[in-house]
């Protein structure tokens, strides 16, 4: 049983400190103290409600991946090997793996005691200074044509979170009650590696994005309902026209 959910933002030692001020800023979060044998990690302390966003400085261009919480470790890395994941490192306390597609992701032993009330709100809506709302609620999984069948299936059965329907062909959706974050599984037009990126709602898309921008961040393609950005780190993300108390779209 997946516990809890942590968003993990990785991104490039070059870049980190920059990034970490920006998510900070755009999510209305305090930084915890750095961790790791190289203050690599820090975690995204919303105004209220527990955490779920991490950051890890990494030596490459960076990306993200999940964190899952489970119970009985082992167990969980029986069950993804299972459905076709692959084990990439061990720790203590954690397991390094990766989906069908090669999507990183990790086990990580759930802290009992930290276990979150279900009546308490997930994922802390921030403000823009002119009052704009937005949230990030939501991790894309993007799959080529060729891995999309395989790792939807995978993360279906691996997560149990119930797929909802979405109105556009190339997306699907899980959700997973009582976790901050729902996945979205998207279709590429071309054959690249599996990867993902973060998506924040927005109560108005052009006023986010500018926001970004004003930030550090780079304005890359717009479409009606969504905008795609690169942030300090030049790591892409999505500001979408979903509603950020719902998560779902209008």
């Amino acid at each position: 049983m997946i516990r809890w959910t942590w968003a993990f933002l990785d991104r490039p030692a070059t870049t980190f400190d920059a990034c970490v001020r920006f998510w900070a800023t755009v999510t209305g979060s305090t930084v915890s103290a750095p961790r790791g044998a190289h203050d690599e990690f820090v975690t995204l302390l919303p105004s209220r409600g527990p955490a779920w966003l991490k950051m890890q400085r990494v030596g490459d261009d960076g990306g993200v991946h999940l964190d899952l919480d489970v119970d009985d470790l082992p167990a969980a890395v029986t069950v993804a090997t299972g459905l076709g994941a692959r084990v990439v490192a061990h720790g203590g306390d954690y397991t390094v793996l990766e989906s069908p597609a090669g999507q990183t992701f990790c086990f990580t032993q759930a802290d009992t005691a930290s276990i979150t009330d279900p009546t308490t709100p997930l994922v802390t809506v921030s403000s823009a200074p002119d009052g704009t709302v937005s949230r990030l609620d939501q991790i894309c999984l993007d799959l080529s044509p060729t891995d999309l069948a395989t790792d939807t299936t995978f993360w279906r059965e691996l997560t149990g979170w119930a797929p909802e329907p979405v109105r556009r062909p190339e997306f699907s959706r899980l959700r997973g009650p009582g976790h901050p974050v729902q996945l979205l599984i998207q279709r590429l037009d071309d054959h690249l590696p599996a990867s993902a990126h973060p998506d924040l709602s927005s109560t108005d898309l052009a006023a986010t994005a500018a926001w970004h921008t004003a930030l550090g961040a780079t304005r890359v393609t717009d479409t009606p309902h969504w905008i795609v950005l690169r942030d300090p780190g030049g790591v892409h993300y999505c500001v979408t026209a979903r509603d950020p108390y719902t998560g779902r779209v209008p």
